[in-house]
């Protein structure tokens, strides 16, 4: 996954770090790249199916049992199986609503291919002889503990960083039970980090080009901190999709900061945008020095 863009104070962001032209993240070598691409075309495949056995597992059952006759020939209650399921999901949230929380389980896949890849070069383990019957006990014992706590290594070191972004799904999920939207801060989040590159590199790319004369003895140099303070000018234009980004984080998830009456309960993103539009206040927090009042705010004066 893409290093994410260093956050300077005030929630301006520098151009990323270990990304290759155009704002593109390096590709993995080797086979790695080929198991993160077919990783993740399995997670989208296979998700509708996790997602409805998620919502069977935390116990929500939204449609009726119906009569059916088991084997022998006996009337009996099924439940319905994952094809009704799966549709009652479409007819309530959409196509596109069977795939709730498959961001965040495409990137914790990623980020799981990706850490097993590198645990196993950084501790690599000697090339083994499959356990035999030519070896006696302790032999044959050795090389299955070996093998097994190299293997444990990488399978721990790789949950402990796909974790967090592995229960964002779960709970992006399980939202459909009470139709909250407690997580919902990614998709600002990404469109930040689009606008945000595209921008950065574009405007980058034309100074460059057309604005920096190569006659000029210090234009390498010029150059060399174009996309720096690119960075950090179009960072003031997409800080209004980090704050509604975290804002969303936060928003109706049962702590104080995110109810009434420090916020407002927002259905969506969008919405959370358009209040904060109203009051003026889509840069707040943009300036940790120098902060106005908002025009649509009112205080009692002593």
């Amino acid at each position: 996954m893409a290093a994410a863009a260093a956050v300077l104070p005030g929630g301006l962001r520098a151009p990323p770090a270990g990304l290759g032209p155009g704002g593109r993240p390096e590709p993995v070598e080797g086979t790695e790249s080929l198991f993160v691409v077919l990783g993740a075309g399995f997670t989208a495949l296979s998700h509708p199916l996790l997602y409805v056995k998620l919502l069977i597992q935390v116990g929500h059952e939204p449609l009726p049992p119906t009569i059916g006759r088991n084997v022998l020939g006996r009337k009996v209650l099924y439940l319905p199986g994952f094809f009704t399921y799966a549709r009652h999901i479409v007819e309530v949230d959409g196509k596109m609503g069977i795939f709730r929380g498959l961001a965040p389980r495409i990137i914790s896949s990623t980020l799981s291919t990706v850490t097993r890849g590198t645990v196993k070069k950084v501790f690599p383990v000697e090339d083994m002889e499959h356990v035999s019957n030519k070896d006696d006990v302790k032999t044959s014992l050795r090389k299955v503990v070996k093998e097994t706590s190299h293997e444990m290594l990488m399978q721990c070191m790789s949950r402990v960083i796909s974790h967090p972004l592995h229960v964002i799904s779960m709970r992006c999920m399980v939202q459909f039970v009470g139709r909250e939207v407690k997580y919902s801060g990614l998709v600002p989040h990404i469109l930040g980090d689009v606008v945000f590159l595209w921008c950065c590199n574009i405007l980058a790319h034309f100074i460059n080009t057309y604005a920096v004369d190569d006659n000029f003895s210090q234009a390498s140099v010029i150059r060399s901190y174009t996309k720096f303070v690119m960075g950090i000018a179009v960072s003031m234009l997409t800080y209004p999709f980090l704050l509604v980004g975290d804002l969303m984080a936060v928003n109706n998830c049962g702590l104080r900061a995110g109810l009434p009456p420090y916020s407002p309960v927002f259905t969506s993103w969008v919405q959370c945008w358009r209040h904060l539009s109203a009051q003026g206040q889509l840069f707040r927090g943009s300036s940790l020095l120098f902060r106005r009042v908002s025009a649509a705010a009112t205080f009692p004066i002593d």
